[in-house]
């Protein structure tokens, strides 16, 4: 019988969670995605040294501003990685807008459009590529404009409701719901619930948007991340995309029993109606689930702190 990563890989696109070329290269995934967190850990990597000078040296030759060359050194950085990662995936490869960024639409914009640049500079085209955006209201504003520019995005750090629906409201191509940092809050307040499986919260949530999206005809694309065990894997089986870890990726696929589908879109279905988001309406919802709020705020902070790090190794390389 075929492992369940391959069974898997019958019914869900599977995107790896890494910035390690060695272990996209073992798994094959469709997709990619990076963040600052995986960035620094591939920065780090003696193998990479030769990307960080080089992007230190571009950096230097394109501003004088020692500030701006930290910036462009990490931005720079993170395409020569995505541009090694898609010399092995056939499909696309995410790369993330500096965290610190998440409440500035029009600077989002900005390194949006410089980070396509970069790719588009070493031949890459619109298509291969998503911009990883935090699902704040003016990073959705921001997804809203770029996806008008033929720029798809990926809405990163999204973990209530009313972050997916401004998204597909917003015609944004892909959000990334974070199926474990959900499950994290509900075991932090109640660690003596039974979260397994379906009854696993981040599962119920990623579950809860699918059907609704599906149920009423959004394009948006459904990426599950963030996974704590494959027990959640195993529960979205048939989710538009799951980004998954090396190390749960090798787990399925030393996993052989039956992997049965848990979502579809024939059989899709939801009780919500559409709702027409507007600003007010997002801080709103926003405000009465704690659980979105903080993980968000909490998200935003630790990327950013890893990005601080990612700026001072590029720095120091």
């Amino acid at each position: 019988m075929e492992s369940q990563l391959e069974q898997l890989k019958s019914m869900t696109t599977v995107v790896a969670d890494t910035g390690d070329i060695e272990a996209i290269r073992q798994f094959t995934p469709v997709d990619a995605t990076t963040n600052p967190s995986l960035l620094l850990k591939a920065a780090e990597l003696p193998a990479y040294v030769a990307l960080l000078n080089e992007a230190k040296q571009w950096a230097l030759t394109h501003s004088s501003d020692k500030h701006e060359q930290l910036s462009l050194m990490s931005q720079k950085f993170g395409v020569l990685i995505g541009l090694e990662i898609l010399k092995i995936i056939p499909g696309r490869i995410s790369t993330e807008v500096d965290a610190r960024l998440s409440f500035d639409t029009q600077a989002t914009l900005q390194q949006a459009r410089q980070l396509i640049q970069m790719y588009n500079e070493a031949g890459i085209s619109n298509d291969r590529i998503l911009i990883k955006i935090a699902s704040t209201w003016e990073g959705i504003q921001a997804a809203k404009v770029l996806e008008q520019e033929g720029i798809n995005c990926n809405l990163t750090l999204l973990f209530g409701f009313a972050q997916a629906v401004a998204c597909a409201e917003a015609n944004v191509y892909l959000i990334s719901p974070f199926v474990g940092r959900i499950l994290d809050w509900y075991k932090s307040k109640a660690p003596t619930d039974d979260f397994t499986n379906e009854k696993d919260p981040g599962v119920q949530s990623v579950s809860s948007i699918y059907h609704f999206y599906k149920h009423h005809g959004y394009n948006t694309i459904v990426m599950g991340a963030s996974f704590r065990n494959i027990g959640e894997i195993q529960s979205l089986a048939g989710c538009d995309r799951l980004t998954i870890s090396p190390q749960l990726m090798a787990e399925l696929a030393s996993t052989v029993e039956p992997l049965s589908q848990r979502l579809s879109v024939n059989t899709a279905n939801s009780s919500l109606d559409k709702i027409e988001m507007s600003e007010a309406r997002f801080r709103w919802m926003m405000n009465e689930d704690a659980m979105a709020t903080e993980k968000l705020a909490e998200g935003i902070r630790n990327f950013a702190k890893d990005q601080v790090k990612l700026e001072t190794l590029l720095a120091q390389s």
